[in-house]
């Protein structure tokens, strides 16, 4: 019944991560004296996962598959019959968990195993026998929703009132009875659904073209050797120190954007069309509308972020005017934004020191926090070191009855402790859900999903800098601080702005050329960067080449789980125990509420402008530390 979000994958590269956690120096501890990526054998088992946690052995896994797949076949009992009685609705919801805990912890062992080595054939073999299992459990279990929707809302309440067992079940029945107005008939659902494979063209077509079929051109690299731009090169390059470089590398990777213009302007239209024609048929007065109340989180939420930004857009100038003073340019450009002016000092931190430097960051969040971290250290939940075959990046999984998993490719770098941070406040958002709450309400919804991990980031990066042994290194932490929340924040807003301002366009009939959405983006990322800052024509079509606007008002929660996370963490640095304890129940809520009154009992009103001046306030301070200092050198 429940959707697959309860399986909770996590990725540890939020966008203020994109740049700065993928490009990294060659493996270090993942290379024996050859330079060849090691085995896992030859790795210390205390550095790897423990799967037999999960399952002891394959012979489990089947065992626990069969079962599942056995009983696949039980849902049809309870078809027909859930409006029957309250123990018959009972039953069934009690069922669904029963299939649905088991198929999750399936799921989760054949998803670890196949991560960790993905040449290998029989665990791929598993994760997609599993998948296939997950898709016939949605199908035969498809009849529940709409048959519970058709119970009328009197009847249901009787069933509330009379059975103790199904009082557990009220949020989620409230959540599902919310949407109902926006519920079609059976015919209509159906032919909705036959639409979905459709629907997903736009969306699967930029795939192919923005991962396969865009032809980058070559440009010289600093050494003058031909290269051939790719996303990751170029990354890569507008952190290079060669400007020059960074002009050729940043004007080339828009090419083949710009060239087929048109046709991935044709793409972005429909998926427009798509999001208002879904939105219309469920009766929502917009897509932004239909799109936030997956989560039931209101417009007002959105337009509180974005008109709190527009008002607020000063530090961001302020940031651009330093960089150009410091780099001593006489025009800014957006290939400049990510060129360190700090390098700072060159550290190095084995696995052991990063532990540790992330255990003394987050002592604010109290003793019990410690301890479990810890626990989670010391007890196998994170497999550290990049090995042959070892699915790259860092992510946090988890199913219910079973610990969170993090997954590593630690290289010794500082941004391998920030990664660490990062993963393990994912890490212990499940572990206290699952330890609060029962199954319906043991998963958290994607609204709230990077709170926990930018707390962490943001205590480490205050503790970094209050721990900083040198003005260089004080800077470039300071830098790093600023340049998160101008990705994370400020980037992200101006893309919900954008995505707010084209899809109005759109539902209003509103013709939108390649032209004129260049137009739009070229004056929204004017008023967000300042007068100091030229807008090269490349810049005016970054529109055409964000993934996320085909996942449409995604963007905006990177910018609203930044602001509660700052909240948050300045309540815990300044409240000290009464903060941490509201913050340890905002961990421990899981989806036993709205996420939006999650948020709000632990202190925080997005609604209100406040957790967004947080963020602001704090860019401020951070830029008023960097000019002094830079003024004292």
């Amino acid at each position: 019944m429940k959707p697959l979000n309860k399986l909770s994958i996590i990725s540890g590269l939020t966008i203020m991560g994109l740049f700065s956690l993928c490009f990294q120096s060659s493996t270090v501890q993942a290379q024996d004296n050859s330079g060849k990526l090691i085995t896992r054998t030859e790795i210390d088992k205390k550095y790897t996962w423990n799967l037999d946690e999960v399952y002891a052995n394959a012979e489990l896994w089947e065992k626990d598959f069969k079962w599942v797949e056995d009983n696949l076949a039980n849902y049809k009992q309870f078809e027909g019959k859930l409006g029957l009685s309250a123990d018959e609705l009972l039953k069934a919801l009690k069922f669904d968990d029963e299939i649905s805990i088991r198929a999750g912890r399936l799921f989760l062992y054949a998803s670890l195993a196949k991560d960790l080595d993905l040449s290998n054939t029989v665990n791929s073999s598993r994760s997609d026998k599993i998948s296939s299992l997950w898709t016939r459990m949605g199908t035969v279990s498809a009849f529940m929703h709409p048959e519970i929707l058709s119970i009328p809302d009197a009847k249901i309440a009787e069933f509330l009132e009379k059975s103790d067992g199904l009082k557990l079940y009220k949020q989620q029945l409230d959540d599902l009875f919310r949407t109902k107005k926006h519920a079609l008939s059976k015919e209509q659902e159906e032919l909705l659904a036959l639409s979905s494979d459709m629907a997903r063209t736009p969306h699967n077509t930029f795939g192919f073209f923005d991962n396969a079929e865009a032809q980058f051109p070559t440009v010289k690299d600093p050494q003058g050797n031909d290269i051939e731009i790719s996303h990751g090169r170029y990354g890569a390059a507008l952190y290079s120190a060669d400007r020059d470089y960074r002009e050729r590398v940043y004007m080339g990777y828009y090419k083949p954007f710009k060239d087929y213009k048109n046709t991935i302007t044709s793409l972005f239209n429909g998926n427009l069309n798509v999001t208002t024609f879904y939105a219309k048929a469920r009766k929502y007065n917009s897509a932004r509308e239909a799109a936030l109340d997956a989560n039931n989180i209101p417009v007002s939420v959105y337009d509180n972020l974005v008109k709190t930004v527009d008002e607020n857009l000063k530090p961001l100038h302020r940031w651009v005017k330093i960089k150009k003073r410091v780099l001593g340019y006489k025009e800014m450009h957006m290939y400049d934004m990510y060129v360190t002016l700090f390098p700072g000092v060159d550290k190095e931190y084995s696995y052991e020191s990063g532990r540790k430097v992330v255990i003394e960051a987050l002592k604010p969040m109290g003793q019990n926090y410690i301890t479990d971290l810890k626990t989670s250290f010391d007890s196998r939940w994170v497999d550290v070191y990049e090995t042959k075959g070892k699915r790259s990046g860092a992510y946090s999984n988890d199913a219910y009855g079973a610990h969170p998993f993090v997954l590593l490719n630690w290289n010794n770098q500082l941004n391998d402790v920030f990664t660490l941070a990062h993963e393990m406040g994912h890490n212990m958002h499940s572990f206290y859900t699952q330890q609060a709450q029962p199954y319906p309400y043991g998963h958290y919804s994607i609204f709230v999903a990077e709170v926990a991990s930018t707390a962490n980031e943001a205590l480490l990066l205050d503790y970094l800098i209050e721990h900083a042994q040198s003005k260089d290194e004080k800077l470039s932490l300071l830098e790093k601080y600023v340049s998160n929340i101008v990705l994370t924040f400020y980037r992200q807003t101006g893309f919900a702005e954008f995505e707010q301002n084209v899809h109005d366009k759109a539902e209003k009939g509103e013709p939108l050329s390649s032209d004129k959405l260049c137009g739009i983006y070229r004056e929204l990322v004017q008023r967000y960067y300042g007068p100091d800052m030229i807008i090269d024509d490349e810049e005016t079509y970054t529109w055409i080449r964000v993934p996320h606007f085909y996942t449409s008002f995604y963007v905006y929660q990177y910018a609203t789980g930044l602001a509660a996370s700052q909240a948050l963490v300045t309540g815990i640095k300044e409240e000290g125990t009464p903060a941490v304890e509201r913050y340890l129940s905002f961990l421990k809520a899981g989806s036993s509420d709205y996420p939006i009154n999650v948020l709000k009992k632990a202190g925080v009103d997005m609604n209100s402008p406040e957790p967004v001046l947080q963020v602001i306030k704090k860019m401020n301070k951070l830029l008023n530390q960097m000019e002094k200092l830079l003024d004292e050198k």
